[in-house]
């Protein structure tokens, strides 16, 4: 017989579960009923929330915390129970050690290939990682969506060959992240962007897109905005990724560059002002 598992989240992403049973920053009702509650927690600054929400909860069922925060690793994926429905994880980890990055500590430096469940939103931390044989699981389960695959996660750009350039577009990804955090990772990118180019990705559609990480100590906001213009020369639309740690902590001049370069209407102008030099920009 199944459990009745109300699941509990101290804030909404895009990817929370909207089900019956969730919850979102929410103490119980009279009404709920449970066998277990479970307190997914993906970041460490939700921490003291979460565990003063673990003792109210307990008075329903028994209660579990965990989550990414937590520095776990995670197990098997189950697909809707912690993510909306298409989203999906096939693998966890990654063989890097980005400085900045918590996977490698949480899921002990290993990648995991996981059990391939149905998704058009890729999570995985490293796919372009994982074996061929997985990959090749991984992209005969897209093609069966009635979605176009979203690579949310990020394929490392450092691992793209040109043949798999042409798998990928194979599928006509609706959006492709991928990420320049660090001085080493712009070469490789400029490598995956000629390279997705040439396979027949276009500049136009914005299909291309990149992660910028900005704001971390010794950042300024003259070597953001240049790096902004390297991923964008390279094929990609930039986005920029807030530095935070482990309290969440954050400058809020930082805070505001970083509205600037994720909001998706304003972002294409911006690389159109600043990387094109275009004069009539009102058109944007």
């Amino acid at each position: 017989m199944n459990k009745r598992i109300i699941r509990v989240f101290p804030r909404r992403t895009k990817a929370t579960p909207i089900d019956e049973l969730v919850r979102v920053y929410e103490t119980p009702s009279l009404f709920d009923e449970a066998d277990e509650v479970h307190i997914s927690v993906a970041f460490t600054w939700d921490i003291p929330w979460a565990e003063w929400a673990a003792r109210q909860w307990v008075h329903v069922a028994p209660v579990k915390v965990g989550g990414p925060a937590l520095n776990e690793p995670g197990g098997d994926f189950v697909p809707g129970m912690y993510q909306k429905k298409g989203y999906v994880i096939t693998s966890r980890g990654c063989p890097n050690r980005c400085w900045f990055c918590a996977v490698p500590n949480r899921e002990g430096g290993q990648l995991r290939e996981l059990p391939v469940t149905d998704g058009w939103i890729i999570q995985d931390d490293n796919l372009l990682a994982c074996s061929p044989g997985h990959i090749d699981e991984v992209f005969a389960m897209l093609a069966r969506q009635p979605h176009r695959p979203q690579f949310a996660g990020g394929p490392e750009a450092a691992l793209l060959t040109p043949e798999m350039a042409v798998r990928l577009q194979t599928l006509k990804p609706e959006s492709m992240f991928f990420a320049y955090d660090t001085p080493n990772d712009l070469e490789p990118l400029q490598a995956a962007g000629k390279m997705l180019l040439d396979a027949g990705f276009s500049r136009s559609n914005h299909v291309l897109q990149c992660y910028v990480l900005v704001g971390y100590k010794g950042d300024t906001f003259e070597k953001a905005q240049k790096r902004m213009g390297e991923a964008y020369r390279a094929g990609f639309l930039p986005f920029a990724m807030l530095y935070r740690d482990v309290t969440g902590n954050f400058n809020q001049e930082w805070r505001r560059f970083q509205r600037e370069w994720t909001n998706r209407r304003i972002v294409p102008c911006n690389c159109k002002r600043y990387f094109e030099d275009i004069p009539n920009i009102n058109r944007c």
